[in-house]
């Protein structure tokens, strides 16, 4: 664990980290699936507001943004946090375990949307730095969408900001440690649907009709091919199936198969690869078979870009109110639409620890650590600072 901040009282600290709980107490009860966080947006701005922030909501939906200024310098910097949930059924058991069922705070957007409430707070009343920062809480981070959606409704216009800081946090890591990297960080995501026709039958006689079992647990099997075989071996890819259906029966075979999965890469050139072969594979199986074949295939994260210069910045910022800073040694191959802000403004996303006997990411007995939430705070807090210090980071990266 960090050792308590000294810029910050003692009696400050537990009153916040008391606050910042019962906050994502409140939000891991009632969590809303994305573009659906009108409860969880209400809450945001109203503390927002409480703290002394110009407050806009319905920024791309049910986005809110904050803004909070200080002293007389026109550097912005923007800290963003994801608000919706997953549609997951909670085994935690806590106390504040999901009341709706069937959606659960299974990724930690409710400890995400805290700890940004609490920098916010403690930044409103202590200040210590010269600029505006905007608060960017957002919707729908899990479809990948609603990043996208702030941007169409005019965010960079309405709301400009130089440059943009997020934290994600990481089960396993333990709680007080930060780890980013530059450059490629995560990967982009894109997701596949192949769809095969042909003609079912009786399961007794499968030679009268074409039926497409058996060719779809071909083309399962080719589609990992393109990752051994056509990729060059120097390339991070990963072309995962993750559902095959049909509408056979136990008797009856199928003359219908959906085979449905997921690819993640590093770079625009690699997922057109990934496409081109899968439609030519997914083609070839079809043919040989006497099927008809569709492909739908789709990208809906591209790959997060970390700023070297800000990348750097952020691992300064953050060892002082940190137990631990490294430079992450590999790209992670999760997604994050974080990086749909990345193609307007440099910035950097990182990770914090969730600790070491946190639940999986996604996982129905995750549950965000409420030990993390002040270190989160002041990560928040000490970016801020330093980027809008006299002669900080922001005005030598300029």
């Amino acid at each position: 664990m960090p050792a308590p901040d000294p810029d910050i009282s003692a009696s400050t600290q537990t009153d916040l980290q008391q606050a910042m709980a019962t906050w994502r107490h409140d939000l891991h009860r009632h969590p809303e699936f994305g573009f659906e966080e009108t409860r969880t947006a209400a809450l945001v701005a109203r503390k927002l507001r409480a703290f002394g922030l110009e407050v806009a909501e319905g920024v791309g939906g049910t986005g809110v943004v904050g803004t909070l200024r200080r002293g007389a310098s026109g550097r912005t910097i923007a800290l963003r946090a994801d608000m919706d949930a997953l549609r997951i059924t909670e085994t935690t058991g806590a106390a504040h375990a999901s009341v709706r069922p069937g959606l659960m705070h299974a990724c930690g957007h409710d400890g995400h949307t805290a700890m940004l409430l609490g920098a916010a707070q403690l930044l409103a009343r202590e200040g210590g730095f010269d600029g505006t920062i905007r608060f960017l809480f957002q919707p729908a981070e899990e479809w990948g969408a609603g990043a996208q959606a702030m941007l169409d409704d005019g965010l960079m216009q309405r709301f400009p900001f130089d440059a943009v800081f997020g934290l994600h946090n990481m089960p396993g890591m333990p709680v007080g440690h930060l780890q980013t990297m530059p450059g490629a960080f995560m990967a982009a995501e894109d997701i596949f649907e192949i769809t095969l026709r042909g003609q079912g039958g009786h399961a007794s006689s499968p030679h009268w009709g074409r039926e497409v079992m058996v060719p779809a647990c071909e083309l399962v099997l080719a589609l990992q091919s393109i990752v051994a075989r056509r990729l060059s071996p120097a390339e991070t890819a990963v072309v995962s199936v993750t559902e095959l259906l049909t509408d056979g029966t136990r008797n009856a075979l199928p003359g219908l198969a959906r085979v449905l999965g997921d690819a993640r890469s590093f770079s625009p050139d690699v997922s057109s690869h990934i496409e081109a072969a899968m439609r030519q594979i997914a083609a070839g199986v079809a043919a040989g078979h006497g099927l008809d074949c569709t492909v739908d295939y789709t990208r809906l994260f591209v790959p997060l870009v970390n700023d070297a210069a800000l990348a750097g910045a952020v691992l300064r910022a953050a060892a002082p109110v940190s137990a631990s800073v490294a430079k992450a040694d590999t790209p992670m191959t999760g997604s994050e639409d974080f990086a749909r802000f990345l193609a307007h403004v440099p910035g950097c996303f990182a990770f914090i620890g969730n600790g070491q006997d946190s639940a999986p990411l996604h996982a129905p007995g995750y549950d965000f650590n409420d030990a993390a939430l002040m270190h989160g705070a002041r990560v928040h807090l000490a970016i801020a600072r330093d980027w809008l210090a006299p002669g900080s980071a922001l005005d030598r990266a300029g």
